[in-house]
């Protein structure tokens, strides 16, 4: 795309910033066409870039100004799940509003693979804090979520990971439908990948809309935390979502979604490629506030979008707010259980005692960390190696997924005890198989009021016994003969007595950022959706994002909440 004799980066910086303001509308073709060439961009490049982007910019324009009172489907949020289905909606003609609270993705903080963690606690994340809890010390624990177009794809760490096979049959199981079991679940991950690793015919797909590599000219230190696993009895794998998953775990470099240096969100692969055509509209800026209710039947969303309080109806509404938001709104529109309901003075339509209920997220322990004998700069999204493993051989697949960190990872209490040194490099526990369950719920119904969380992380006595355990292991393979060329000194937690280190956990615990499981799939009194993804006892809604889960994933949840918005869009269109 560049001439020879240009800066790539920096002239890939500017033509990122000149595409977002052609798709926001602010700079028309003509204007684009030459800034771009400025840059270096070719001439064919420009051109097509200009004409999708000046498509798009003004199809969605007059698509804001001119809302339709009722659409085909309606799609609430523009997450994982929510860009995934309103893409394949929109594939085939159909009329699609998208409602997204935050605004564009097309910025450097976004884009730019390093910079995740600025969009922490900013106005990219809606905020969310955990109530607080003596199993962590008191402590309210963050939990950020995506309030941007791309929601979690857009602020978290781009790791695309799929899940160990036997999440899927549990689900299957949970379910009572085939169509969720890893067998079933592996071709629509083959189906829409677009793999750039080791060929596998077996588990990968090449040539699908989903680009994945594995990170690119690592830091040494990865590769090394990789034999460090080794020496210490788990084996190393080419592909974190291959055989290694479908086993009893193992370590590898990540799987990531990052294409030439720059983050690809889930609407780059499913959404933009439609909003040029004149019957997706995606609406940026606007809040759902509640299902529009006719006795059980879901018709439409009431929204604020431009600070006016609007309307629009719909064939089939599919809520994919996450699994804080998702529960929120059904509970303000009546769906969920009575008594809670009742305490906040919402009429009851279905009493569903499962929504807001069985939260789950896995944690991440802020950290194991060691300094560096000569530091060296992080790389990619700056966590590239990880490892799955088992605390207990007798359970049916890893319960542990350690990240290693290339920059020092402490919290608020760890760090200033500690005060790790810049040029530090982190190992930090993770905890994938939580027995621990919170719930979501509402102090009020005031639809502008955040949902409160009461998380109870490490509640359950196996989950504080398995992030000790886990610390312990990253200490061994931190301090194992393979990392010595990266380690000046362990900085922390060091060795401590049983009792001691139980209270670093408790001080060092925070989470994936991977909430999940509040609306769960399956059979039972408690849950809230079937097979077929549709709530029970309403017409017309549909919930496509990671609430569905029955039981969090073994690993990142951004994959399989993409190919639960597959699967939607796979039912719907049936």
């Amino acid at each position: 795309m560049f001439d020879k004799g240009t800066n790539p980066l920096a002239a890939g910086d500017i033509l990122n910033a000149l595409e977002a303001a052609l798709y926001r509308g602010r700079i028309g073709r003509r204007r684009f066409m030459q800034l771009a060439l400025a840059t270096g961009a070719s001439l064919s490049a420009a051109r097509a870039m200009a004409q999708e982007g000046g498509d798009a910019a003004i199809t969605q324009l007059y698509n804001a100004q001119n809302l339709a009172d009722s659409y085909d489907y309606i799609v609430v949020g523009s997450g994982s799940g929510g860009a995934t289905v309103a893409g394949r909606l929109g594939e085939t003609g159909a009329s699609v509003l998208v409602l997204e609270a935050g605004d564009t993705d097309q910025i450097e903080a976004v884009l730019n693979p390093a910079m995740w963690p600025t969009n922490l606690r900013g106005e990219r994340d809606w905020g969310h804090t955990a109530d607080a809890t003596d199993k962590v010390n008191g402590r309210q624990l963050i939990l950020p979520m995506g309030k941007v177009v791309g929601g979690g794809s857009s602020i978290n760490v781009q790791i695309w990971a799929r899940g160990h096979k036997n999440d899927f049959d549990m689900w299957a199981a949970e379910a009572g439908d085939d169509a969720w079991s890893y067998d079933n679940v592996l071709e629509i991950y083959k189906r829409i990948e677009d793999w750039q690793g080791t060929p596998d015919a077996d588990r990968r797909g090449s040539g699908g809309r989903v680009w994945v590599e594995q990170v690119q000219d690592p830091n040494p230190v990865a590769p090394a935390m990789l034999t460090a696993c080794e020496s210490v009895g788990i084996p190393a794998y080419a592909d974190m979502n291959g055989v290694m998953m479908e086993r009893e775990g193992g370590a590898a470099l990540a799987n990531v979604r990052i294409k030439d240096g720059r983050r690809v969100n889930v609407p780059q692969s499913y959404l933009y490629p439609v909003l040029k055509q004149g019957n997706v509209t995606l609406l940026t800026g606007t809040e759902a506030m509640t299902l529009i209710m006719e006795g059980t039947t879901c018709k439409g969303v009431n929204f604020v979008h431009d600070g006016q309080m609007k309307s629009a109806r719909a064939t089939r509404v599919i809520l994919a707010a996450g699994a804080i938001n998702t529960p929120k709104m059904l509970m303000l529109s009546g769906i969920g259980p009575k008594a809670e309901l009742d305490r906040i003075g919402v009429e009851a339509r279905v009493d569903l005692p499962g929504v807001g209920q069985n939260f789950q997220d896995h944690v991440l322990v802020a950290g194991c960390i060691w300094e560096y004998k000569e530091a060296l700069p992080p790389r990619n999204s700056l966590a590239e190696a990880t490892f799955f493993w088992k605390s207990d051989g007798a359970l049916d697949g890893p319960d542990m997924q350690p990240f290693q960190i290339e920059v020092p990872y402490a919290t608020e209490v760890t760090g200033p005890a500690y005060t790790p040194p810049a040029g530090a490099w982190t190992l930090s526990p993770g905890l994938v198989r939580p027995k621990s369950r919170g719930r979501v719920y509402l102090e009020s119904s005031d639809p502008m009021a955040q949902a409160k969380v009461d998380a109870q992380f490490l509640s359950h006595p196996d989950d504080l016994k398995t992030v000790v355990h886990a610390i312990e292991l990253c200490r061994e393979i931190g301090n194992s003969d393979a990392m010595k060329d990266f380690v000046k000194r362990e900085v922390m937690p060091g060795a401590l007595s049983p009792a001691e280190m139980q209270d670093f956990a408790k001080n060092a615990a925070g989470t994936y950022f991977h909430q999940s499981c509040t609306c769960k799939m399956g059979r039972d009194e408690m849950s809230v959706v079937d097979g077929k993804l549709s709530v029970y006892g309403v017409e017309g809604l549909t919930i496509a994002d990671a609430s569905i889960m029955p039981r969090a994933t073994t690993g990142n949840t951004m994959a399989p909440t993409v190919m639960i918005g597959e699967r939607a869009a796979d039912i719907l269109l049936a």
